[in-house]
């Protein structure tokens, strides 16, 4: 497609700036809060639109009726009959990091560094698709960033404008062809995307477009997005964008590239966190979490707002309002436990609010101890914050294996609290006699802090006090968390007495919710408390469905959703639900 020119909006965008090449790039000072709302037009108009220049190739094609471009074999199933599952690591899960890179000739290399940046998100699959000579060629496998890619896959990724995904599943073996990111192909050419957050309406969409002839080849939510804008009859593309993201409710952010344009969308309620930075050398960066900037020596410019449309191509960086968006509902949990401490998430340091989570504790809930201790590596900046306001030693208690697979052998004679004891190791010479105090971000179905208050007990601790650096969870996520069912949060079934009695500990505290919002201060409106209030911004569909105990989930990439359904029980109906903003 040739390159278009936008016309200005409205008064409030100006004319696009070029992007500059080889000229210090701007370095936006950012206060600790959330950034402003921006003044975008509720309703762009472009006064130009887009038309085909010449054809648009890429390496797979697809009928307008089947925008998914590709069947990809599965891989090979999950181990033998004598590995177990053993992920005792008992937290949510965050489903995945995407980046997008305009404007540098090695953006597919830096994309992938970008990723290793992200791996934390998602550990089961990653993909990287990059355009050179109009064409979008795409790289994806299951497993870790390092295992995907290596020199001559990156070999295969030229050009200067890509975008890549890392995707975490919870169960059951991966299937290649779910790995994202998606390419797809349509009249007038190719688009690839990759996307973070979860779609409340997915399957009405999905039925809907069933029922008009539409051929689905994956059980993610995130190809509904590319049959809308196949089927769009708006222009320029951009538009299609615009119009598919208008029929989507729930949580999306999401990155976008064709043969000449990178483009990045945040749902109203900005659920997911998505940040912009810029490179030395002029190229736009668009990731999940600074950290990834940090990587790739990319300066954090401002986060996409929600309901924003950011538009990089060779004339410029173009923005535009999405829809009206209400007020925004940031995910807490960013801050809690998904982001790493040295991300700046919804303008905000990470580090700084998980120390000063640790602070309240030992401010509201003081105990006398010994020693401080973190469950790692979550659990660490909180800890800090605790001993440093209890003014009692912090030290490293528990040491955590990183070199455990999701998987593992396990011996014919078995071991208690096997999987718990691969990963953590408790240091004897830091517990034993001592009276204890362990801090860690959550606690969500409570089997695995039972087993650490055991490990550290058998260690030889006269005391154990459990300091939780976050309110109870009692409700599950529906914007793109991986999170038990109701029934299995242990704090939506039992008082924190039950829950401490439950995991043995000698005392129990959780952060007050009151002194989390306080904390917050103006922005406490602006975050998403579902999964301590059981409030929903946007309202579950009755539709959905939720995990239920024992049952391994549809996470995307592993498989159909009919071999699963008995896996599933029904969300609450709407009727049952208290929806309101947090």
């Amino acid at each position: 497609m040739a390159a278009t020119n936008f016309s200005p909006v409205s008064s409030s965008l100006s004319q696009p700036t070029p992007l500059p090449r080889n000229l210090p790039h701007t370095h936006l000072s950012l206060p600790s809060k959330t950034l402003p709302k921006p003044s975008f037009p509720l309703k762009p108009y472009f006064s130009q639109y887009l038309t085909a220049s010449h054809t648009h190739e890429a390496p797979l094609t697809a009928s307008s009726k089947n925008p998914i471009s590709d069947f990809f074999p599965s891989n090979k199933p999950h181990p033998d009959d004598h590995s177990v599952d053993f992920d005792d690591d008992d937290k949510p899960r965050e489903e995945c990091g995407v980046v997008g890179i305009f404007g540098d000739p090695e953006a597919a290399r830096l994309s992938y560094l970008a990723l290793h940046a992200l791996q934390h998100r998602g550990q089961e699959g990653a993909g990287i698709v990059a355009v050179d000579n109009d064409v979008l060629h795409s790289v994806t496998g299951v497993g870790l960033v390092s295992d995907v890619f290596n020199e001559s896959k990156l070999d295969q990724l030229p050009g200067d404008l890509a975008i890549g995904h890392v995707r975490y599943s919870t169960a059951g073996s991966s299937m290649l062809k779910n790995v994202q990111p998606f390419v797809a192909g349509y009249r007038f050419g190719s688009v690839g995307v990759a996307h973070n957050g979860n779609l409340v309406n997915y399957r009405a969409l999905r039925a809907n477009l069933e029922d008009t002839g539409s051929i689905f080849n994956t059980s993610s939510d995130t190809e509904v997005v590319l049959h809308l804008i196949a089927i769009s009859k708006a222009r320029p593309f951009v538009m299609r964008i615009v119009d598919a993201c208008e029929k989507l409710e729930g949580a999306y952010s999401m990155v976008f590239l064709t043969n000449d344009k990178l483009v990045a969308v945040r749902d109203p309620f900005g659920f997911r966190p998505l940040v912009m930075g810029r490179r030395s050398n002029g190229a736009v960066v668009f990731a999940s979490e600074t950290c990834a900037l940090d990587l790739i020596e990319a300066t954090y410019e401002r986060e996409v707002f929600p309901g924003e449309v950011v538009v990089v191509d060779k004339t410029g960086i173009y923005s535009l309002c999405l829809m009206p968006h209400p007020e925004p509902k940031q995910c807490i949990f960013e801050h809690i436990y998904f982001a790493l401490p040295n991300s700046i998430i919804f303008g905000r340091s990470v580090y700084d609010s998980r120390r000063k989570f640790g602070e309240i504790l030992a401010t509201e809930s003081p105990v006398d101890c010994d020693v401080v201790i973190a469950v790692p590596d979550s659990g660490v900046v909180a800890a800090l914050g605790y001993a440093a306001k209890a003014g009692v030693p912090f030290q490293q208690g528990l040491i955590r294996s990183h070199y455990v697979g999701r998987t593992f052998i396990e011996p014919s004679q078995k071991i208690r609290d096997f999987g718990v004891k691969l990963k953590l190791s408790p240091v004897r010479a830091v517990l034993e006699g001592k009276r204890v105090v362990v801090v860690d971000d959550s606690i969500v179905r409570g089997t695995t802090s039972s087993k650490i208050v055991r490990l550290i007990k058998e260690a030889g601790a006269m005391e154990v006090h459990m300091r939780i650096a976050s309110p109870p969870i009692i409700g599950s996520c529906y914007y793109g968390v991986d999170t038990p069912s109701s029934e299995e949060l242990i704090s939506n079934r039992m008082s924190v007495e039950e829950i401490k009695e439950y995991i043995g500990s000698d005392s129990l505290a959780f952060l007050p919710m009151d002194s989390l919002t306080k904390l917050l201060g103006d922005d406490s409106p602006n975050f998403c408390y579902a999964c301590f209030s059981g409030k929903y911004p946007v309202e579950p569909r009755g539709e959905l469905k939720v995990k239920r105990v024992g049952d391994f989930v549809d996470d995307g990439i592993t498989g159909s959703l009919e071999s699963i359904d008995g896996g599933w029980v029904k969300a609450k109906p709407k009727s049952e639900l208290e929806v309101g903003s947090a």
